[in-house]
C-alpha cells in the first residue's frame, strides 16, 4: 500500500516551484496534483493518455474539446487522450488530482 496526504503533496509541489506534482506512477496508472491559482493560464497540451480529473477545491471552466463546463470542489471529468483541454476563467485557486492511464510519460 502507498498511502499520501494532500497537505504533505501541496507542500512538495510548492518546494519545487511547479504547478504539477506527479507523485505516484505504476505499471498501468500514474496520479498528479495539478494547481492553477486564480486568474491563472493553464497551457497544457493534450496528453497521449486517457485522463481523469477530480477537483479537489477551486472553481473555473474546463474547455474538452469542443464541450465546456464548470467544475468544482467534487466534479470528476473524463478526458480521453489526444483530446485538446484546458481549465480556464478560474475563480478560486484550483487544485486537481490528474489520473493517468496508461502512465504518463
Amino acid at each position: 500500500m502507498k498511502a499520501f496526504r494532500m497537505d504533505q503533496l501541496e507542500a512538495e509541489r510548492l518546494a519545487n516551484d511547479g504547478a504539477y506534482l506527479r507523485f505516484l506512477r505504476e505499471r498501468n496508472m500514474s496520479v498528479g496534483l495539478y494547481a492553477l491559482d486564480a486568474g491563472a493560464q493553464d497551457h497544457q497540451q493534450p496528453h497521449q493518455q486517457d485522463e481523469v480529473y477530480v477537483v479537489l477545491s477551486g472553481r473555473a471552466s474546463l474547455t474538452v474539446g469542443d464541450e465546456t463546463t464548470l467544475v468544482g470542489r467534487g466534479s470528476v471529468v473524463y478526458v480521453p487522450a489526444r483530446v485538446p483541454n484546458r481549465f480556464h476563467h478560474i475563480t478560486e485557486d484550483l487544485r486537481v488530482l490528474v489520473i493517468f492511464s496508461p502512465p504518463e510519460s
